[in-house]
C-alpha cells in the first residue's frame, strides 16, 4: 500500500480592498506577485465600482461595502486572513474586522483612513475633496470622463463617504495591525495627504512602514508593496 500523504503548507490568504473609484482590477499586478510567492489572493470589487458599476445606486452605502467583503469571506470560507485596505478601503476593512474578527489574522492599512467609532470619510477629511463634482449621488473626480474603455475608474457612491462607521466589537483591537504610509520621492512625509492617518495608527501602537511610492503603490511600486506584505506575513 502506497502512502500519499504529503506535508503541504497552507497558502496564506490575502483579501485586498480597493479605494474609491477603483476596483479589484487595479491590484492585478499585486495579485500576480503574491500568487507567485505562494499566497492565495482575493480582490473583491465593491458594489457600484469596477465590473459592478451597473449596481451603482443612491442606496449604496458604507454598510453595503462592508457586507461585500464580509460575504466574500463567509461564502469563500476564508480564515486566517491578512486583510488589506487601501485609501477608502480603510473604512471598509475596519467594519469587516468588527463583524468577523475571528476570520482575520492580521490587518494592513496602506495610505488608508483609520476611522474612530462614529466617523465618516467626510468628517475625517473636513473640507478636503469638497471641490469634487457630485452627480446623481456619486462623486466624479476630474480624471473620470465619458468614453473611457474598461478597466477604468468610475464615479463613487457619495453615501459611502457620508455614512458613519459603527464599531461594536473590542476583539478587533486584539488583531496585529500594520500601517503603510506611501510617500513620493523627495516629498515630506509630514505633508502627505494621509500623514494624519499614519499618526493615528502610530498612536494606536500599530507597526509602521513607509513606502516610496505615490498614493497608488499597486501601480507605482508593486514589487516593493508586495515585499512589505510578505514581511508583515512573516512577522
Amino acid at each position: 500500500m502506497s502512502i500519499y500523504f504529503l506535508s503541504k503548507k497552507t497558502k496564506q490568504v490575502f483579501v485586498i480592498v480597493h479605494g474609491s473609484f477603483g476596483g479589484g482590477w487595479a491590484f492585478k499586478t499585486v495579485d500576480s506577485l503574491l500568487t507567485d510567492s505562494g499566497s492565495k489572493v482575493y480582490l473583491p470589487t465593491l458594489t457600484g465600482q469596477g465590473e459592478r458599476v451597473h449596481l451603482a445606486g443612491l442606496n449604496v452605502g458604507l454598510d453595503t461595502h462592508i457586507n461585500d467583503i464580509v460575504n466574500t469571506i463567509l461564502f469563500e470560507e476564508l480564515r486566517d486572513i491578512i486583510l488589506v485596505g487601501h485609501s477608502y478601503g480603510g473604512m471598509v476593512v475596519i467594519g469587516v474586522v468588527d463583524k468577523v474578527p475571528e476570520r482575520i489574522s492580521k490587518m494592513v492599512y496602506i495610505d488608508a483612513f483609520v476611522p474612530e467609532n462614529n466617523e465618516s470619510v467626510r468628517s475625517i477629511n473636513g473640507n478636503r475633496n469638497t471641490s469634487l463634482e457630485v452627480v446623481n449621488g456619486h462623486v466624479v473626480p476630474p480624471w473620470v470622463t465619458k468614453g473611457q474603455e474598461p478597466p477604468k475608474d468610475v464615479p463613487h457612491p457619495l453615501k459611502t463617504w457620508t455614512d458613519k462607521i459603527i464599531l461594536k466589537s473590542e476583539k478587533r483591537l486584539e488583531i496585529p495591525t500594520s500601517y503603510i504610509l506611501t510617500v513620493e520621492k523627495g516629498k515630506d512625509p509630514e505633508k502627505d495627504a494621509f500623514a494624519s492617518q499614519a499618526k493615528r495608527a502610530k498612536a494606536k501602537g500599530w507597526t509602521m512602514f513607509q513606502l516610496e511610492a505615490d498614493h497608488n503603490a499597486q501601480w507605482s511600486a508593486p514589487e516593493e508593496f508586495v515585499k512589505m506584505l510578505k514581511d508583515i506575513e512573516a512577522k
